[in-house]
């Protein structure tokens, strides 16, 4: 059998598995790899992993095993309990000053990532075009072109504050466009968006008969501002869907629960796709989730812990030579790449990315969509908040040997 023939052309064809080319995470884990054997008595700084490095409240794991005894909890969740409707509903009264009907405007999800795989499904066919903002995550782009669809990617520049210029998109493919997929607070920028530019972009929507889907992940991991939602500005439900995910505002990354919140039919489009590819995720874990949602006092105290390692790694990072500042959100400091190291000359951001896990046994993320940057994550492995001085204190010192260039 040439199972090699029947391989869809969206993922490569006959090509599938075949090429040589590395994806970049690919690259970085391999140097990881190659690094900890050639160097095993050097600690690796690994400050490009993207999740918690803590695990979930108390209260949420305390929630799970309750829930997970009872037989009630033991069936099919399909599209979600009302629990957890009703605990988003709150969620999103609370941070965000926005009613909903829990019934008809949520619907929980099995985490953000398969939320974005589902929507083109529910709006694209062959020739439709998404807008898609880069540096970012690509899930929604990927799925939309395995649709037939075309992806149009917005640049974030740091001269616009990292938001997409809304007035440069050429009238031609915003015309032919569906869906536009924003993310703020934004991975990799760390940027927030304002009230103003929600406000601008709900009238582009609305002026384009366009959808826009804003990835909220990071709603709650905010510095110097409140928690924004698009849903808050006028209009902003009607021209939107936002995805909401427990990953990273209670610590729950694994456990795979989130929701979106939108207009009515837009919610129910996504529940009738969803219904036909997954069966909800396990109840107990969904009456967890509204421990997560409900626990304030958590909730702030995970944005602290990260907000309290981004200020030492900016400081840090500075010293360096680097144009570190807080970012407006998320967990991610994101910095122009050096141009070199001592007499070395790096060509993008993935090269000095490459020298630093290599040389100076550090790991971050390089991004060379708009510009090159590297993303240095505060969710670092360590000890205790003192040991979190120890590391940064020895990222600092490693990078003033490399003696970096810019």
């Amino acid at each position: 059998m040439d199972v090699q023939r029947l391989f869809a052309e969206r993922i490569g064809g006959r090509t599938f598995g075949t090429t040589t080319e590395i994806y970049k995470f690919e690259k970085i884990k391999r140097a990881k790899a190659a690094v900890r054997r050639a160097k095993p008595e050097v600690e690796l700084l690994d400050f490009g992993v993207g999740e918690p490095d803590q695990i979930a409240p108390r209260s949420v794991r305390k929630a799970l095993k309750l829930a997970v005894e009872d037989p009630a909890n033991r069936g099919y969740a399909d599209n979600g309990t009302m629990e957890f409707k009703l605990a988003a509903a709150q969620y999103m009264k609370d941070f965000f000053g926005v009613t909903v009907d829990p019934e008809k405007e949520i619907n929980h999800s099995i985490g953000s990532k398969p939320a974005l795989a589902m929507l083109p499904l529910c709006f694209i066919n062959p020739g439709d075009v998404t807008l898609a903002t880069v540096p970012g995550y690509p899930v929604l782009a990927n799925h939309a072109q395995y649709l037939g669809g075309t992806v149009a990617r917005i640049p974030l520049v740091k001269a616009n504050g990292f938001l997409p210029d809304l007035d440069a998109i050429d009238p031609a493919v915003v015309r032919k466009a569906k869906l536009f997929y924003v993310n703020y607070p934004n991975n990799p920028t760390g940027a927030m968006a304002t009230p103003e530019f929600f406000d601008r972009l709900i009238a582009f929507a609305e002026a384009n008969n366009i959808l826009i889907v804003q990835d909220a992940a990071y709603a709650t991991l905010t510095y110097g501002g409140k928690p924004l939602s698009i849903m808050s500005r006028p209009g902003g439900k009607e021209a939107s869907i936002e995805l909401h995910s427990l990953s990273k505002s209670c610590n729950m990354t694994g456990w795979r629960l989130g929701f979106v919140v939108g207009a009515p039919q837009t919610v129910l489009a996504f529940a009738t796709v969803k219904d036909n590819i997954d069966s909800g995720q396990f109840k107990a874990i969904q009456h967890a989730g509204c421990a997560g949602i409900s626990d304030r006092n958590s909730i702030e105290k995970i944005r602290r812990h990260y907000e309290r390692r981004l200020k030492k790694m900016a400081k840090t990072l500075r010293a360096a030579g680097f144009d570190a500042r807080m970012p407006g959100g998320t967990f991610y400091l994101y910095v122009g790449a050096p141009k070199g190291a001592g007499s070395r000359i790096f060509a993008n951001a993935e090269e000095a990315s490459q020298y630093l896990i290599l040389e100076q046994s550090i790991s971050t993320v390089p991004w060379d969509d708009a510009g090159s940057f590297l993303r240095f994550s505060a969710t670092f492995e360590s000890k205790s908040p003192g040991d979190d001085d120890r590391v940064i204190a020895e990222l600092g010192n490693r990078l003033a040997a490399a003696q970096l260039l810019f």
